[in-house]
């Protein structure tokens, strides 16, 4: 009688799971697409600045840079005022980090978006920079965060419902073998979801870059750097998140070839 218990417990804590994924979607005004989310925008900009302070500080903090900040900062604003991001409610803030030795760049959800100074530092255009801020603000307002928060809160309801329902009172234990096993599938499946978020942000940024005067091969060039750089001894942070520079390269090339059939339009900056 036991076991039929927890059975009807875990798949009651299955259904609410299920149900709280699912009949909670949201349309996209930017990309068009229906969501899977449970948080409000108000919520995703709430959380960006809570958290920004800390990441800033895992990286030496905000770049003593002047220059080199305000050069960022005007780029990113430039996208914004440019493309549809811009008539979002995110409340877009550009930050450059200190620390010169990482290679990477990241958005918090709400419009947080991060550079370090070690990535810069290995750009060697203006349209470089505003290809890495642009695929930054595509994550933002793809609500990408707020998916991923979705689908984690999906998987671990679901783990938690298959560790009650095979708790073995007389081997406690099983439990926490199967939990391990239902964990480690939740984190193959967001790390699926995360590589198409990758891809969805870098298609954002060849539309976006363009409508701020930018050329979006120059996206294709910032590709070809990290994967020079992950062939040495120090891979890129930037590389342990995100998919393949070769293959995002393949996918940029296809997104401008459709987009730009007869060519990339002439005077785009580089």
């Amino acid at each position: 009688m036991r076991l039929n218990l927890r059975f009807i417990i875990g798949l009651i804590v299955a259904a609410v799971s299920l149900f709280g994924y699912f009949f909670h979607t949201s349309k996209n005004e930017v990309t068009g697409e229906t969501q899977h989310v449970n948080m409000s925008t108000d919520q995703e900009i709430a959380l960006g600045l809570q958290a920004a302070p800390q990441m800033a500080a895992e990286y030496g903090g905000e770049s003593p840079d002047a220059r080199a900040t305000a050069a960022v900062q005007a780029v990113g604003q430039k996208i914004i005022a440019s493309t549809k991001a811009g008539q979002t409610p995110y409340r877009f803030q550009f930050h450059l980090l200190a620390d010169d030795q990482t290679i990477n760049a990241f958005a918090l959800p709400g419009g947080q978006v991060f550079i370090t100074k070690g990535i810069l530092d290995k750009l060697t255009s203006e349209g470089q920079l505003a290809g890495v801020l642009a695929h930054e603000i595509g994550h933002v307002v793809g609500r990408h965060s707020a998916e991923q928060v979705a689908k984690s809160n999906l998987t671990q309801g679901l783990a938690g419902a298959a560790t009650i329902a095979s708790y073995d009172p007389n081997n406690p234990g099983s439990s926490i073998a199967k939990g391990a096993i239902a964990a480690a599938i939740a984190k193959v499946v967001n790390l699926r979801f995360g590589r198409e978020d990758e891809l969805e942000a870098d298609r954002l940024a060849v539309d976006f870059t363009p409508k701020a005067g930018y050329d979006p091969r120059a996206m294709i060039q910032v590709m070809q750097m990290l994967q020079q750089q992950g062939g040495r001894s120090s891979t890129p942070e930037f590389m342990s998140t995100h998919p393949d520079p070769g293959n995002r390269i393949a996918v940029l090339q296809k997104e401008i070839a459709e987009q730009y059939p007869q060519g990339v339009p002439a005077g785009l900056k580089p």
